[in-house]
């Protein structure tokens, strides 16, 4: 090894913030990547504001997002009967210095994939590339074993490993062979897109229906000013003990509508009709909400873990691709302070392992959407008056803990300095 480089396995949204990051800082870096061609796959997801934060200090604020997608203005919870749970402003309009941003995932990623290239080069990705192992040297370095899509085999060495190889992570089984299977609780999903007119304020995320069965909608573009139409981006869920071997595996799975839609046939009210939404869109996918018990450790030696690797969890709290935009700032940040070496990957450790395995746990149990849970506890989804089932002091406190576990309580963002100063750089002999 010539010089001193981070190798990234995994080239999504958490192994292309880490590069950009790092890039940012100079330190050489290669991504390797299983797809041969990205394509923006995928449908709606949410950026946090913290997260948004950390791409304007990247130089990918406004200027980026606003192609791929909207800044929200509410998140909204719904019972049964069509009645508020809860709703809240989100973004600047509750006050935080950024906004959050509902976006198409897939051109998300490939815009983040665009300004890599353009900032640090083609040579700097390798495509259909999959990390198979890995393996620590005696002089501390680290060699990682590839697989081209060609069965070509080869060997690649830098001083530290990142595996951003999410959630089938092949560096993460390699760190923890006998951790547990994949976990599955019983909860189906279908996504799709639909042409729609938004609802309520035009930018508002709606979690609508019971803990066992609900539908989270947000739209995911401007409403077209011609039309009145946006992309309005669905989920449907419900809980079975039912689905085959093949449902509790699959991964976006194309299906027919028409398998699923009738679940949610009592979802009409004069201001949405869900089972229209649904047959509105052109294509569905089918998948299980999964995630992986949380492990003691995301790091061995110069190796970490990073994004879905690390910490995979239930898409409850509609953070897990902030989350991996965090990680990768805060791991930056470590290099940064310790240089590039275990030293780093340990602090990134001890900063963050504890408290997201806690968030795991805390999503697995409905994240903030347990609060469909305890109104059907206590009332049976029915209410006239949710302010006699849940008092809003009580609402707010709930939800107030999970943004202060998921890293994006106000008070505490607005007033945080910025994480990464403009023209700081790694001290790469260190």
């Amino acid at each position: 090894m010539k010089q001193p480089r981070v190798l990234i396995a995994g080239g999504g949204i958490g192994g292309l913030a880490l590069a950009l990051s790092l890039h940012e800082v100079g330190v050489p870096f290669r991504v390797y990547e299983s797809t041969r061609e990205l394509k923006p796959l995928g449908v709606g997801i949410n950026l946090q504001p913290n997260a948004v934060r950390e791409l304007d200090d990247m130089g990918m604020g406004e200027s980026l997002l606003s192609k791929v997608g909207l800044h929200l203005k509410e998140w909204a919870l719904v019972g049964l009967n069509g009645k508020d749970i809860h709703a809240e402003p989100r973004g600047f309009a509750a006050g935080y210095d950024w906004p959050q941003y509902s976006v198409h995932r897939g051109q998300f990623h490939m815009a983040l994939y665009d300004e890599l290239i353009k900032r640090a080069g083609r040579r700097c990705v390798r495509l259909g590339v999959k990390a198979k192992a890995y393996k620590i040297n005696s002089d501390s370095t680290v060699s990682l074993t590839v697989e081209t899509r060609d069965g070509v085999v080869a060997e690649e060495t830098g001083t530290v490993l990142i595996g951003a190889d999410g959630i089938h992570s092949t560096v993460r089984a390699q760190m923890h062979p006998d951790q547990p299977p994949i976990h599955w609780g019983g909860t189906l999903m279908w996504r799709g897109t639909t042409q729609a007119k938004p609802f309520r304020t035009g930018a508002s995320f709606i979690g609508l229906g019971t803990h066992r069965q609900r539908m989270v909608m947000y739209p995911i573009s401007p409403a077209d000013p011609e039309t009145g139409l946006a992309t309005i981006n669905w989920i449907a869920e419900t809980v079975t003990d039912t689905a085959s071997e093949r449902q509790r595996n699959s991964w976006f799975r194309p299906v027919e509508i028409d398998s699923f839609v009738h679940h949610f046939d009592h979802f009409r009210y004069d201001w949405l009709d869900v089972p229209t939404l649904i047959s509105g869109a052109k294509e569905a996918f089918e998948n299980p909400m999964i995630d992986r018990d949380p492990i003691p450790t995301w790091v061995d030696g110069p190796v970490a873990l990073l994004g879905d690797a690390a910490h995979p969890m239930y898409p409850t709290g509609s953070n897990g691709a902030s989350q991996a935009i965090m990680d990768a700032r805060i791991l930056t940040r470590h290099f940064l302070d310790h240089g590039l070496n275990p030293t780093a990957l340990n602090a990134f450790n001890d900063e963050l392992c504890a408290p997201l395995s806690e968030l795991v746990l805390r999503n697995r149990g409905s994240g903030p959407f347990g609060l469909l849970e305890m109104v059907q506890s206590r009332c049976d989804g029915v209410f006239d008056d949710i302010d006699d089932v849940i008092s809003p002091e009580e609402r707010e406190a709930f939800l107030k803990r999970y943004k202060t576990a998921a890293g994006y309580s106000r008070d505490q963002l607005n007033a945080a300095s910025r994480r990464i100063s403009e023209g700081e750089t790694v001290d790469l002999s260190r």
